[in-house]
């Protein structure tokens, strides 16, 4: 009678299944700590640096964006697979915003201070945006951005499928309801204190800038089709023009030697 043998993976599958694995535990840890962050502020503690507050913002916006970039995509993937890259950009992400939690050095100034029904109002409207931010994450899926969906489809030896450009729910009526939930958790407390200003300050140009980079990458990866949708809608409520507004298309303009042409 004949032994059947033990069904084995290769070590690299072990590895790229754990990496997984960790990447999603790893970014349900992160959120809970952002929560509680943004909410109650961080621990007091014994520093009141704001420098180093600032370098803290700083690196987790500086680094978010570079990964975010076409071209850094394009290196990286060249030495891992593609598969994979979500997860690396949530892992380092996740790292960068611990980090920024670690450090942080919290400030007794205090900017305001609301009681009653103001506070109120700000408390609703902090739990209101995280409501809107996973909305808003998926409808364009929340898989996506924590490297998962690329992920699974490699465990089950799938290949990847095709995200098409369909704006769909809250993004038919602008480009960036994720961006605008983020300056609601930052933007949105009943405490502000000096050294929380200074993130959501560092943080809401990030946010900003970011949302012009996200324009420019997603017109990198669907041209025509996102420029049209520029054109149509705004990346903020009540910003009609600029970069982050109604982005009019390009005049077409005819080829010189075609004018040379009809002319002769």
């Amino acid at each position: 009678m004949d032994v059947q043998k033990p069904f084995r993976w290769p070590a690299q599958r072990w590895v790229g299944i754990a990496l997984g694995v960790a990447t999603q535990f790893l970014f349900l840890v992160t959120v809970w700590r952002l929560f509680w962050f943004l909410k109650d502020g961080p621990p007091p503690g014994t520093g009141d640096s704001l420098l180093v507050d600032v370098a803290l913002s700083l690196q987790f916006a500086v680094v978010h964006s570079w990964l975010l970039l076409p071209a850094t995509r394009s290196k990286i993937t060249q030495v891992l697979a593609s598969e994979f890259y979500g997860c690396l950009f949530c892992v380092v992400t996740c790292l960068g915003l611990l980090g920024l939690f670690a450090g942080w050095q919290p400030s007794q100034s205090v900017l305001w201070q609301l009681d009653g029904p103001a506070s109120v109002v700000m408390q609703v409207g902090f739990y209101g945006s995280w409501v809107m931010l996973f909305y808003s994450i998926s409808l364009t899926g929340l898989g996506y951005q924590t490297g998962f969906t690329p992920w699974w489809h490699w465990l089950r030896r799938k290949p990847q499928p095709r995200r098409l450009f369909a704006p769909r729910g809250l993004y038919l009526f602008l480009r960036h309801p994720v961006y605008l939930s983020f300056l609601g958790l930052i933007w949105f407390t009943p405490r502000m204190t000096l050294d929380h200003a200074v993130l959501t300050g560092i943080w809401t140009i990030y946010i900003f800038i970011g949302s012009h980079l996200k324009d420019e990458r997603l017109a990198h990866f669907y041209t025509k089709a996102y420029r049209d949708y520029q054109s149509r809608v705004p990346g903020y409520p009540l910003f009609g023009i600029g970069p982050l507004g109604i982005r009019r298309p390009a005049p077409f303009k005819i080829p010189a030697e075609a004018t040379l042409r009809k002319a002769a």
